[in-house]
């Protein structure tokens, strides 16, 4: 699967689109709120820079993110009005894959713009927001060298460059890491989010400018246990049980279901530390861990609205992945069996999705 061709979300603003169906998102973006604050008034109030440039990696659309955007810049707004400083120019680029629903970004902005001026402009000073979209992998470089100073990136980093190379045989039955996933499945799993992670932060700290900084929020796991269903990893047991009822009905075919495997790593908090350490141009400020009830995913309340909440928001992530490997005709099939098997796993268990937030900054390396 070529990751970067078919993975985006839903696109637009209906009832199965990502911008309706992100709640469980904005919840993550609120939980990081403070640690965003810490991170930009740091950043600010030791360099003062006269452009600000704040990139925000597997931006998607919808409100989630503005949401995010006006959290930062009021913040810096906030601290000019304190400092008695003129507000800095901003320049925001918006990153995702190139089949992210850009279109939608754009014809939000004058919405996104009015709303800074309504929610933070007192008077009239507002520095002037430059917005462009950055389509491409943030598992490569995305912008020149030393031109940012904040990066944010939400529910983005635990999606790989691609599904790791040789699994297709070998974790049949299985779309992710359980159980009866063979070892070689789980090494081959860990071994891609390594090689991505390194990659990862390589590329940003070349484009950082010296002292900059970011915020990530990452699905993860409490338990070192790769398999652990404390974690996002039990959603995908639940839709691989879905999936496996469409091939006992005859609607897929076993290959399909076979070569079908999530392009995710959903890490543990000392894997993230190892691996940021061992790549060494980041020192770790602060790291929190976090816990969102599967409940947050939407807003209906009726009796059975949770399952049915979870399985839209999970289907305006999973379903262009799906919809690319098996085709259409089972789409609906296939997340009504998945609402089923979300709400008897509600019924009977805590279910959680874990956050992992790290706020980093670019190592200074000193002259010799």
């Amino acid at each position: 699967m070529k990751v970067d061709k078919v993975l985006h979300m839903n696109e637009g603003v209906g009832e199965a689109s990502y911008a309706k169906n992100s709640l469980l998102q904005r919840k993550a973006i609120s939980i990081a709120k403070p640690m965003i604050e810490e991170a930009i008034t740091t950043l600010y109030c030791s360099t003062f820079p006269r452009t600000l440039a704040i990139a925000d990696l597997g931006c998607s659309s919808g409100p989630n993110t503005f949401f995010v955007l006006t959290q930062i810049i009021k913040s810096v707004e906030t601290l000019c009005q304190q400092l008695n400083r003129p507000s800095p120019e901003y320049q925001v680029l918006l990153n995702d894959l190139p089949a992210n629903d850009f279109n939608t970004i754009f014809k939000s902005l004058p919405t996104f713009k009015n709303m800074l001026c309504n929610e933070i402009q007192a008077n009239n000073k507002i520095g002037p927001c430059f917005t462009s979209g950055v389509p491409g992998s943030f598992y490569g470089r995305l912008f020149a060298t030393q031109s940012l100073h904040f990066v944010h990136s939400s529910y983005s980093l635990h999606w790989l460059s691609q599904v790791p190379e040789g699994i297709e045989k070998k974790n049949k039955g299985n779309i992710y890491i359980t159980r009866r996933s063979p070892k070689e499945v789980l090494k081959a799993y860990y071994d891609q989010f390594e090689r991505d992670i390194s990659w990862f932060l390589r590329c940003r700290a070349e484009e950082l400018v010296e002292g900059g900084c970011m915020v990530l929020t990452i699905l993860g796991r409490r338990s070192e246990d790769p398999c652990s269903k404390e974690s996002a990893v039990y959603i995908y047991e639940l839709f691989a049980k879905a999936l496996n009822q469409l091939l006992s009905k005859g609607l897929i075919q076993a290959h399909q279901l076979d070569s079908f495997n999530i392009p995710n790593y959903i890490p543990s908090s000392s894997e993230l530390k190892r691996e940021i350490l061992k790549e060494g141009s980041f020192t770790i400020k602060r790291t929190e861990v976090s816990a969102v009830h599967w409940t947050h995913c939407g807003t209906e309340l009726k009796s059975g609205a949770g399952a049915y909440n979870v399985a839209k928001c999970m289907r305006a992530v999973l379903e262009p992945l799906v919809l690319q490997h098996f085709g259409e005709a089972i789409i609906d099939e296939a997340f009504r069996l998945f609402q089923e098997l979300i709400a008897d796993a509600m019924s009977k268990q805590k279910t959680e999705f874990i956050n992992i937030t790290l706020y980093l900054t670019k190592t200074i390396v000193p002259n010799l």
